[in-house]
C-alpha cells in the first residue's frame, strides 16, 4: 500500500466545500451555510468540534474496515481503496458509487454531519477499476509531456470518488528503486512540466481563486495529491522507504522544485513519504512539513488519449546496426513476420504494478489491446504473423522471416517488492533475444518501469525501443513501429551500462551511460496514399 499521511485540511477547506446542507430551523449553523465565507465556516466548525472529532477528521482508513459503527464512533474523515481493494471483482461503476454513498451516509449521520472524502490511487488512469482506461505509467509520460489528468478525473468521478492520490512527483535518482516507474524522470525540469496533470485532474483554476489556493473546479473533477514529500526517489541504493542522504541544497535542487509548482497550481493535498532525510523520518520532520511546506511555501492547502500518450512515450534507442541502414519504421507488407516474447500478448505485463491489484499481475487482468493484437491490426492483411513466446532457435533459423519483433521486460511489481540490486532483464528475456536475433532482423521492445541492464545484448539487436509500461492501449506501440506516427520520445532518465555505475545522474562528474538523459532517435511518419 502507498504511503499515507493524515489528509491536510481534511476538516477544513476541502470538506467544507462539499457541505451543501442549509441550516435547520432549530439552530443556525454557520459552517453549513454555503453562502458564508469559507474562513468563517471553518472557524465556526472548529469551535463546535471535540478533540475526538478533530482526531477522527485527520484519520484515513481502508474501505474494508469502514463499517457504520466505525465511521460514527471515531468520526472518520477519510476512506481509501488500497492497491487492489475493490467492492467486488470486476465491479461496474455503479457498484463503486453504491459503496462510496453507503460510507458517506454513515459519515453524515454523525453529530456534526461532516462528510468524509474518499480517495484512491489513480496513478495511471483509474487503475483499480475494471475496464477503466489504463494509461502509461509515469516513467513513460515523462517522455511524452502528455496531459491526461482530465480523462483520469472523469473515470474516477464515474465511480463516485472525488479524490485521486496523484501525481507522483518523485525524482527517481536510482533505478534500483522499486517505484521508479511511478516517477516521471530523474530531472526536475521534466517532472515540473508534468505537474500540468494537476489542472487536468482538478480543472482549470477558477477566476476567483488565487494561485496557491487549493480548489476543485467542478463535479467532473477530483482533488489531486502531490506525493511523496520529499526525497523518496533518492534513497540509498534505491531501497524503498529508506534514507535519503542529501544536503539542504541538494534536497531543494533535486527533489523540491515540482512541489513548488504543485503548490502554485493549487494542488488540494500533499502526501508525506515514509522515507527519511538524513536519518529523520519525514512524518516527524516538523521543519520540512510545518515550517517549510506550510509556512515558507504558504501551502493552503478515455482510450484515444491513452493511445496518443503511448505513441509519444516510446523512445527509440537504436535503429539499425549501421546508421545508413535503419530498420524502422517497419513495412506493413511482408511475406511472414515473427512476434515473440513474454510481453507481446500480456495486458498485465503491459500495465505493470498498481493495476487492478496492488502489485499488478501478469495475464488477462483488464480489457485492452496487447502489442501482438495491435501488430495484427496494423500489418497488411496478406502479411502472415506468427507468434511464439519463446521460439526454438532452429525454427527461427529455418523459417525465413522478413523480420521479428521481440517484446520482453519486467513482471509487474510495486513499492518495496520492486527494489532490485541487479536490474537484470528477467528470464527468459535474454534467451529469447539470443534465439531470435541471431537468425533474423529483429527489433526489441522493452516493457519495463525503469532502465535495465541491456549492454550485453545491444550488439545483437537491429533496433531497440523503450516502451516503458504503456498500459492497456498497445495499439499506440504499433502506430509508431509501422510508421503511422514517428518516434519523438526522449529518455526521462539516464540509462546505465551496469549497476556498478549507480547511482549515476546527468551532471555527475563521472557520467558514462549507455544512453544519456534526453537521448532518443527520431523517425518520420510514412506517407501513404
Amino acid at each position: 500500500m502507498a504511503p499515507r499521511t493524515p489528509l491536510l485540511l481534511i476538516g477544513g477547506i476541502i470538506v467544507l466545500c462539499c457541505l451543501t446542507a442549509i441550516a435547520n430551523a432549530e439552530e443556525y449553523m454557520l459552517y453549513k451555510d454555503p453562502k458564508q465565507p469559507i474562513a468563517g465556516r471553518i472557524i465556526d466548525l472548529m469551535k463546535r468540534m471535540t478533540l475526538e472529532e478533530k482526531i477522527g477528521q485527520m484519520t484515513q482508513i481502508e474501505r474494508t474496515v469502514a463499517k457504520h459503527d466505525v465511521m460514527t464512533k471515531y468520526f472518520i474523515g477519510s476512506v481509501l481503496s488500497g492497491g487492489g481493494s475493490v467492492p467486488a471483482k470486476h465491479a461496474p461503476p455503479e457498484k463503486w458509487v453504491d459503496m462510496v454513498n453507503t460510507i458517506q451516509k454513515s459519515a453524515l449521520s454523525t453529530r456534526l454531519g461532516i462528510p468524509m472524502i474518499y480517495g484512491i490511487d489513480a496513478v495511471h488512469g483509474n487503475n483499480n477499476a475494471y475496464k477503466a482506461t489504463i494509461f502509461p505509467h509515469n516513467i513513460g509520460l515523462g517522455a511524452t509531456r502528455q496531459k491526461i489528468g482530465a480523462a483520469t478525473a472523469l473515470e474516477v468521478r464515474a465511480t463516485g470518488i472525488p479524490y485521486a492520490f496523484a501525481p507522483c512527483i518523485a525524482a527517481c535518482r536510482d533505478p534500483r528503486w522499486g517505484r521508479c516507474f511511478e516517477s516521471y524522470s530523474e530531472d526536475q525540469s521534466i517532472i515540473k512540466s508534468m505537474t500540468e496533470l494537476i489542472p487536468g485532474l482538478q480543472g482549470d483554476r477558477p477566476a476567483n481563486v488565487q494561485k496557491g489556493v487549493p480548489y476543485v473546479a467542478g463535479q467532473q473533477y477530483v482533488a489531486a495529491c502531490a506525493k511523496h514529500y520529499v526525497g523518496d526517489g533518492g534513497t540509498v541504493k534505491g531501497i524503498n522507504e529508506n534514507n535519503t542522504i542529501a544536503t539542504w541544497g541538494q534536497l531543494l535542487r533535486l527533489h523540491m522544485p515540482a512541489y513548488y509548482d504543485s503548490v502554485i497550481k493549487g494542488v488540494s493535498t500533499i502526501m508525506i513519504s515514509y522515507s527519511s532525510w538524513n536519518g529523520k523520518k519525514m512524518h516527524a520532520n516538523r521543519d520540512l512539513i510545518t515550517g517549510f511546506l506550510k509556512k515558507t511555501q504558504r501551502f493552503r492547502a478515455h482510450r484515444e488519449i491513452a493511445r496518443e500518450a503511448v505513441r509519444k512515450s516510446l523512445v527509440l534507442l537504436k535503429n539499425g546496426k549501421s546508421a545508413d541502414q535503419p530498420l524502422l519504421p517497419l513495412p506493413k507488407k511482408a511475406k511472414k513476420i515473427l512476434v515473440a516474447g513474454t510481453h507481446a500478448n500480456d495486458i498485465g505485463n503491459q500495465c505493470g504494478g498498481w493495476t487492478i491489484e496492488w502489485h499488478g499481475k501478469s495475464g488477462d487482468i483488464t480489457p485492452g489491446t496487447t502489442i501482438l493484437s495491435a501488430i495484427k491490426n496494423t500489418v497488411d492483411p496478406n502479411t502472415q504473423v506468427h507468434y511464439t513466446k519463446n521460439p526454438d532457435p532452429n525454427h527461427v533459423k529455418t523459417s525465413n522471416y522478413s523480420y521479428a519483433i521481440v517484446v520482453v521486460g519486467e513482471v509487474p511489481y510495486s513499492e518495496t517488492y520492486g527494489d532490485s540490486l541487479n536490474l537484470t532483464l528477467p528470464h527468459p528475456g535474454p534467451s529469447i533475444i539470443k534465439n531470435v536475433c541471431a537468425s533474423t532482423k529483429c527489433i526489441v521492445v522493452l516493457v519495463t518501469g525503469r532502465p535495465v541492464v541491456f549492454e550485453p545484448y545491444l550488439a545483437q539487436v537491429d533496433a531497440l525501443v523503450a516502451a516503458w509500461l504503456p498500459g492497456s492501449e498497445g495499439q499506440g506501440v504499433a502506430d509508431v513501429l509501422f510508421g503511422d506516427y514517428g518516434f519523438t520520445g526522449k529518455l526521462p532518465i539516464t540509462w546505465f551500462k551496469n549497476v556498478k555505475q549507480l547511482p549515476m545522474n546527468f551532471g555527475d562528474k563521472h557520467y558514462d551511460p549507455l544512453f544519456p538523459l534526453g537521448y532518443g532517435l527520431t523517425t518520420k511518419p510514412v506517407k501513404t496514399n
